[in-house]
């Protein structure tokens, strides 16, 4: 499945809405989207996985490195309603207070 990812301008920075599975082949994607957003110095930067089937460990890493850079700029970034196999398998590796996970 290829992975679609669109950024939109909010009031508090932006949404980045991604539909398909993060993973290897095509993180740089997602790694631009948020490397983008992290230049326009958006306090608020919230990724939207509802329509994420699957995440790897590279997709992983590239949210991970952006909300500490994100936090270097004293800004945030949230996960929001990532699906039920997303959201375990980033409460299994920790990182979900970390990436600011909002369940539905």
């Amino acid at each position: 499945m290829d992975l679609l990812v669109t950024t939109q301008t909010t009031t508090s920075g932006s949404l980045i809405k991604v539909t398909g599975e993060v993973d290897v082949s095509c993180a740089d994607t997602l790694r631009s989207a948020l490397a983008a957003a992290l230049e326009d110095e958006a306090t608020q930067i919230t990724v939207d996985l509802s329509e994420v089937s699957y995440i790897d460990s590279t997709g992983i890493g590239v949210l991970v490195g952006a909300a500490h850079k994100a936090a270097e700029q004293n800004g945030m970034l949230s996960v929001a309603h990532p699906q039920k196999n997303v959201a375990r398998v980033l409460a299994l590796l920790g990182v979900d207070s970390e990436l600011n996970v909002v369940l539905d």
